[in-house]
C-alpha cells in the first residue's frame, strides 16, 4: 500500500472507532453512508478511502463486513510489536490518560510516567510507575521509548519536549496550551483542549443567536 496522507490516517482511526461501536451493538455490516455520517465526510470520500483496501468486499444490499474491514484497517494502522510511551506530568489529566490506557490497547503501552513533585515519585498510578522528572532521559533511553505524552503546565512543556527529543523519542503528543518546537524527524501532535472548548462555545453562541 502506498504512503497514506496524515488526514487520511486520521479518518482511518475514526472509522475504527465507529466500527468498534457497531461490533459492540452486534452489527455485522456497515454502509459507507453510515461511516460518512459518523466521521463527517461524504460517502464518496469513504469509498475513495476504501480503495486502499480492495480485498474487503461490500455489496449495495448489505454494506461492508464490519469485522473484516476493521481488521484490514488495523493491519495497516498498527504494528504487531509493542510501541512504548511515557507520560510527563502526573496531574489530573495525566492520571486520566494513564487510567484510560490501562489494558485497553495491548500494542500501546505507557511504560513510565514522570513528575517534578517528589511526593509522586516511586508511586504507582494505574499500573504505571512514576519517576522524578530528573530521571526522564535515562529511563526513556533505556526503555527505547518511541512516544512521549506531555501533560505539564505550558511553562514546562518545551523543556519536557526537549528532554524527550534528546532521549530519542520520535513522536510527541502535547496537551499543554502552548505551541512547541521540535526538530525534523520528530512528529508532533498538538491537542489544546482549552482551544477546542473555546471554539465550540463560540459556534454554539453563533447558532443560538441565529435561532433567536
Amino acid at each position: 500500500m502506498p504512503r497514506i496522507p496524515q488526514r487520511t490516517v486520521e479518518r482511518f482511526f475514526r472509522y475504527c472507532q465507529f466500527l468498534h461501536s457497531k461490533v459492540e451493538a452486534g452489527s455485522e455490516f456497515v454502509f459507507s453512508h453510515e461511516l460518512a455520517s459518523a466521521v463527517g465526510v461524504s460517502p464518496e470520500q469513504v469509498r475513495r478511502d476504501f480503495m486502499n483496501f480492495r480485498q474487503v468486499k461490500g455489496t449495495p444490499q448489505r454494506g461492508y463486513p464490519v469485522k473484516e474491514f476493521m481488521a484490514a484497517l488495523y493491519a495497516h494502522l498498527e504494528s504487531s510489536s509493542l510501541t512504548k510511551m511515557v507520560l510527563v506530568g502526573v496531574g489530573n489529566l495525566g492520571k486520566a490518560i494513564l487510567s484510560y490506557f490501562l489494558r485497553r490497547r495491548p500494542n500501546l503501552s505507557i511504560v513510565a510516567a514522570f513528575d517534578l513533585d517528589p511526593e509522586k515519585a516511586d508511586r504507582i498510578y494505574s499500573g504505571c510507575r512514576v519517576h522524578h522528572t530528573g530521571q526522564l532521559e535515562k529511563v526513556v533511553a533505556r526503555e527505547k521509548v518511541a512516544v512521549g505524552i506531555i501533560t505539564v503546565p505550558a511553562s514546562a512543556a518545551q523543556e519536557a519536549a526537549d528532554a524527550l527529543v534528546r532521549a530519542g523519542v520520535k513522536g510527541i503528543i502535547n496537551f499543554a496550551p502552548v505551541q512547541l518546537t521540535v526538530p525534523r524527524g520528530v512528529f508532533l501532535e498538538q491537542l489544546d483542549i482549552t482551544l477546542s472548548i473555546e471554539k465550540v462555545a463560540y459556534f454554539a453562541r453563533k447558532i443560538r443567536t441565529k435561532e433567536q
